[in-house]
């Protein structure tokens, strides 16, 4: 495995390239609870987070949120009673970057 939850986000521009098939397969060992769906014909990243609470779920989105803030790099968030889901992709470029895979892998850690 990869230090990707040690790692912070690089700049991302509009013509910044999405991951390769061969470089998502590499970088999803890394995070093995995320799976990739398709969301309004975008490739993103998801992972449901179960809680005994709402209060619990509501303190790990905002986690999530403060450490999207920090990176400057936003995820969809579902917070109902007991489960927290989150989405990431790279809004820019309409698909995934190796950031997505930085932050679903710094999410993890915040579980």
């Amino acid at each position: 495995m990869s230090n990707l939850g040690q790692q912070s986000c690089s700049a991302c521009s509009a013509d910044a390239p999405q991951v390769t098939d061969a470089e998502k397969q590499t970088l999803l060992k890394d995070v093995p609870e995320w799976q990739l769906i398709v969301q309004d014909g975008e490739e993103q990243l998801q992972r449901v987070f179960t809680f005994k609470n709402f209060v619990q779920a509501q303190a790990f989105t905002n986690k999530v949120a403060d450490l999207a803030e920090e990176e400057g790099h936003h995820p969809a968030i579902l917070l109902e009673w007991g489960k927290a889901t989150v989405r990431w992709w790279t809004h820019k470029i309409g698909g995934l970057h190796k950031n997505d895979f930085i932050m679903a892998a710094r999410t993890d850690e915040l579980y």
